[in-house]
């Protein structure tokens, strides 16, 4: 009779992880896209709470608040080395936990925070403040839930399982977005101007207990467990450079299209708050449709072959979309496939990008590895979008500057996937690794 082997809890024999151990891996990019949606959505009304003191300009107060949200991005990668060290060392679940329970309370914190007219200068310092503590959560963030959904991943279904941290990222921009929307039309902008902006950011409050109940219960991953003895490693430099190239139009065509758009729509086209919270609810939609497909496809063709083509897509595509936002002649229907399109040429590099990162750095130093690239990438690119669209669109008048910003990112990530690193051969070459993997895999549910 052959031994029977214990499967790790949370999973079954030949099967993937189970429902609660992607969800507890997930759940915490839906609590911090879900707020940094509201930030963005709110980004008028927060300009007009915290950042423009009597008399100031409207567009002045917008561009020191989108200053704040991207100084929050810059702590990112602070947070990916020190919690992603932390998380390669001492293990995934507790770190995880940690990092959720920060997130979540710093942006419950952020709906109780008095106004400038309450305070003065001191409420714009508290709310940077709460920024930059959610920085160095969401730097924490992306590289263990990214560990632990690949790391569960049967083999050859990395991309699919990867892609789950980027539709829960989706789905929390929707669910921002979904909020906002609710919470607006419920009490009308001068309410929600009033003391409105807070209930989305206090919804926080039971997003974050729930998070924490389904991470209680998540074991650790069996690569982690399995590596335990093995020797220290060093972060590859150079391996590190190019991941952030790679990601670099994900980060910034993504914040474009699907956070940026509401103000923008705004400030430089005059749309009004209901239309613009439904434009970036569509581009969303699209984003969220394109996740999962893209992710399995990268499976069967390959990480790179998925990400380039939605980079070029970008590239062709940025300023078309914007032209027709700005056409009084195109019709509703057209405007809306155009923003779906938009979000959906996004979703195809975020479907395989979290699993593309994770086949990039050996387990030993993974979370740091893909959480600093990805952080690296963010704070520039998708941090400072805001603050430069916004900016720039003022100084120059030229309303093309989010898609000339989206483009131009795509171009960098194209030239950067276009280059192959050392481990992955051929497109569609399967890392040396994964034969490992495979071969553990099957001992694990023998």
């Amino acid at each position: 009779m052959s031994e029977t082997r214990r499967v790790p809890r949370g999973r079954t024999a030949g099967r993937g992880p189970g429902v609660r151990a992607v969800a507890a891996g997930s759940v915490g990019n839906f609590v911090e896209w879900y707020e940094f949606a509201v930030y963005g959505f709110l980004a008028t009304v927060l300009a007009e709470r915290f950042f423009t003191p009597a008399g100031g300009g409207a567009v002045e107060g917008l561009v020191r608040t989108y200053a704040s949200f991207a100084l929050a991005f810059f702590f990112r990668p602070l947070g990916a080395v020190l919690f992603g060290r932390l998380g390669d060392r001492y293990g995934r679940r507790p770190v995880l936990i940690g990092v959720v329970a920060l997130m979540s309370g710093a942006t419950a914190l952020i709906g109780a925070l008095p106004t400038y007219g309450a305070v003065g200068a001191l409420a714009p310092w508290l709310l940077t403040l709460l920024r930059i503590v959610q920085g160095l959560a969401a730097g924490g963030e992306f590289g263990g839930a990214v560990a632990v959904l690949t790391e569960f991943a049967p083999p050859g279904r990395r991309g699919l399982y990867g892609a789950w941290q980027s539709f829960t990222v989706a789905l929390g921009l929707l669910g921002g977005a979904g909020v906002t929307a609710v919470t607006a039309a419920a009490l009308g902008t001068e309410r929600l101007s009033a003391w409105g902006w807070r209930l989305p950011f206090l919804v926080a409050v039971p997003l974050g207990l729930l998070a924490l109940w389904l991470r209680s219960g998540l074991t650790e991953t069996p690569e982690f467990l399995e590596r335990t003895n093995t020797p220290e490693m060093k972060l590859g430099w150079g391996a590190l450079v190019l991941a952030a190239a790679r990601v670099t139009g994900w980060a910034a065509a993504g914040y474009t299209f699907l956070v940026v758009l509401p103000s923008y729509l705004q400030t430089a086209l005059h749309t009004g708050f209901a239309q613009a919270l439904l434009a970036a609810a569509v581009a969303n939609a699209g984003f969220a449709a394109a996740i999962l497909p893209a992710g399995v496809l990268s499976d069967r063709v390959g990480r790179r072959p998925v990400l380039l083509a939605g980079a070029v897509l970008v590239v062709a595509t940025a300023l078309p979309v914007l032209g027709l936002l700005r056409d009084p002649g195109t019709s509703t229907l057209a405007k809306a496939l155009a923003l779906a399109g938009a979000g959906a040429v996004v979703g195809l590099m975020a479907g395989p990008g979290p699993a593309l990162l994770a086949e990039m750095f050996p387990s030993r130093v993974r979370w740091t590895g893909l959480g600093l690239a990805y952080a690296l990438s963010n704070a520039v690119f998708s941090g400072c979008a805001g603050l430069i669209i916004t900016e720039a669109v003022r100084r120059t008048g030229n309303p093309d500057v989010p898609g000339y910003y989206a483009a131009a990112a795509c171009a960098v990530s194209a030239v950067a996937l276009l280059k192959r690193a050392p481990a992955e051969g051929s497109w569609r070459h399967r890392p040396s690794e994964e034969a490992a993997r495979e071969a553990s895999w099957r001992k694990r549910c023998e």
